[in-house]
């Protein structure tokens, strides 16, 4: 979408990834409900058609043309929190929440969501169950792996890892030392108990707005850990038959802050479920009809409260 001259100022975005990406899947999806809901009070802009900074007492954010424009009341985003940049995508969001826009999801919950000891750390604070991990901020990776607390077998990760990627299973610690010298070094990882109950199998929730909204199984298509549909997984629908699961992913997205979570579930061998990982922008199959709907209502609410707000007495 080309934007010049003086913007009009609307009132919804959905903030995407830079360009040339197109917007594709349930991406797309949303934007046509949102596009058909607001009309022209809704735009699609990317991460990389604006300048933004300070000027004169004031936050301001243009176009490269050099065309002011105007916050909205609320950005849908759907930018990847574990592939955002601080300096980069980060600070525009930062910005544009400084400019008085409601972020969904907001931006402490991205944060949290684009670090997996992040995460963990928030759900055991809440009292969720999650899988015994282990991360490092400075230590050597050689170091770390021959630590005598840490178990074999265990599933390694970049804390930063998303869509499946950077994930493996290390069956003893023989491996995982003989492979700690092949590990990105930028990036710490984390080493997870293995949940071998729940090997190529996991169960994905889509939680908006305190409500699940669509599930599935996802299973592995070549028999290995990653279930991911990215990966080459399957996916069968089932949501209501897992109302403790569904319950347990409510709580999860509670727990860090997401309005809009796609919340990753393990099966453990006791017929429970532990919680694998969250995703602050989740994707959905096709056949999940409800949630784009969802996400749209949930925008709903932020635009009346956001104009609730601004209507009280004394405030801007």
């Amino acid at each position: 979408m080309a934007h010049t001259g003086l913007q009009p100022s609307v009132d919804v975005w959905l903030l995407v990834r830079e360009r040339p990406v197109p917007l594709q899947g349930a991406t797309r999806e949303l934007a046509d409900v949102l596009a058909t809901r607001h009309g022209p009070g809704f735009a699609v802009w990317h991460t990389d058609e604006f300048v933004f900074g300070v000027g004169d007492g004031q936050l301001f954010l243009r176009t490269l043309g050099g065309a002011d424009v105007a916050p909205p009341k609320v950005v849908c985003v759907r930018q990847m929190p574990g592939s955002m940049s601080h300096d980069r995508e980060v600070t525009l969001l930062r910005h544009l929440e400084r400019m008085g826009a409601t972020l969904l999801n907001p931006l402490n919950a991205q944060l949290v969501c684009r670090n997996k000891i992040w995460q963990a750390q928030e759900l055991a604070l809440a009292g969720l169950p999650v899988p015994h991990t282990l991360s490092y901020a400075t230590a050597p990776l050689e170091g770390v792996v021959r630590t005598s607390r840490l178990g074999t077998p265990c599933v390694v990760k970049s804390v930063t890892g998303h869509k499946g990627k950077q994930v493996f299973l290390a069956p003893d610690a023989h491996l995982l030392r003989s492979v700690a010298g092949a590990l990105a070094q930028g990036t710490p990882h984390l080493f997870q108990e293995y949940v071998a109950h729940s090997h190529g199998r996991d169960l994905r929730l889509i939680v908006v707005d305190g409500e699940p909204v669509a599930a599935a199984v996802r299973t592995s298509g070549n028999g290995g850990l990653a279930s991911n549909i990215a990966q080459g997984g399957a996916a069968t629908l089932c949501l209501g038959r897992y109302p403790e699961a569904e319950d347990l992913a409510v709580r999860a997205a509670q727990a860090v802050g997401l309005a809009i979570a796609g919340v990753d579930l393990l099966f453990t061998a006791d017929g429970t479920h532990t919680i694998c990982e969250l995703n602050a922008v989740p994707g959905w199959r096709s056949q999940m009809t409800a949630v784009a709907p969802a996400i749209a209502d949930c925008v709903d609410r932020r635009l009346a409260t956001w104009t609730q707000t601004r209507a009280r007495p004394g405030t801007d």
